[in-house]
């Protein structure tokens, strides 16, 4: 491989979920509706946490800054793409490219980080809850926050400047609706035997930790949880994780099923249309979750609404 640092192009061709005229006004109208809903309901959450003084607790701080990685990740993605088909133009730069990849493992893996920290956040308050106050202190919710954040930016710093070894010849088009890491490796033309060895271990070592984390708090919860005496006891735990297991069930099922439809199917066209499962399907739903099984959050948003209305 030429070790120069260098491409070949100064723009990529970004193909979409189709390339057929008459489905685009629909693509249009379908995704924009989804964007206004995820940003308004997660904007909502956030309101609904910084004006209600009882949702300020670990758990809807931690929900807070969960609901804003959903709008920047869906920030990053589909406005590019409304741009593009609106303006009928599939282009963007090979800075863009970068950038968004960038953007969006940071957005991914901060969301990925923040889950596991939730779990957490549950265990304590299941299984310690005499401690909960003083173990989840303000302190340590915002290290976490932090150390999530900066876990996410390294990772993603990593990938985007391992792009930059790469060189890109004469294919520019990425059969896709944004600039995803791994079908941009596809596109070049030296080898990229260390790229796909970084990204396997860096999926394992993110996915896989985080995940482990969340199973053992859960297998801590439910272990206390079924040696309460009350029924009513366990009915009230599993209710103040139901939201959190529901979040985290739809975050891992939709990436693992993209990725296992990559796998299988081998059309990169059907695993840019399953790639919307991880990518905007959890972001919009995430609010939805929280307010229809929270009755906290259910009293802060009528709160909310009530201000909003009186202004």
């Amino acid at each position: 491989m030429d070790p120069r640092n260098h491409t070949d192009v100064s723009e990529f061709i970004l193909l979409g979920l189709t390339q057929d005229p008459e489905l685009q006004p629909l693509l249009f109208g379908v995704f924009l509706s989804l964007y206004l809903v995820t940003v308004l309901g997660n904007l909502l959450i956030i309101l609904a946490v910084i004006s209600d003084p009882h949702l300020h607790t670990p758990m809807y701080f931690f929900l807070s800054h969960l609901s804003l990685g959903d709008i920047c990740l869906s920030t990053t993605t589909i406005p590019k793409m409304l741009v593009n088909i609106q303006a009928q133009n599939q282009h963007i730069s090979y800075t863009g490219c970068l950038t968004q990849i960038c953007f969006v493992l940071v957005f991914i893996g901060f969301e990925n980080c923040l889950l596991a920290a939730m779990a957490y956040d549950r265990y304590v308050a299941i299984c310690h809850p005499l401690m909960y106050t003083v173990i989840m202190n303000p302190r340590l919710c915002v290290q976490l926050i932090l150390l999530s954040l900066l876990l996410s930016i390294v990772d993603a710093l990593l990938h985007s400047l391992m792009v930059l070894r790469l060189s890109f010849c004469t294919n520019r088009k990425v059969p896709h609706f944004f600039c995803e890491l791994a079908q941009v490796i596809k596109l070049a033309c030296s080898d990229t035997l260390i790229n796909n060895f970084v990204i396997f271990v860096m999926f394992s070592l993110f996915g896989g930790l985080p995940l482990s984390g969340i199973i053992y708090s859960y297998a801590q919860i439910v272990s206390s949880v079924l040696q309460m005496p009350s029924a009513g006891g366990r009915y009230k735990s599993f209710s103040t994780c139901g939201s959190h297991l529901s979040v985290v069930s739809l975050f891992y099922a939709t990436g693992v099923s993209v990725y296992i439809n990559s796998a299988v199917a081998g059309s990169s066209r059907k695993a840019a249309a399953a790639s919307v499962m991880y990518t905007v399907v959890p972001q919009m739903m995430n609010p939805f979750i929280y307010s229809l099984r929270n009755r906290d959050m259910k009293g802060a948003f009528r709160k909310l609404i009530r201000r909003i209305t009186l202004l």
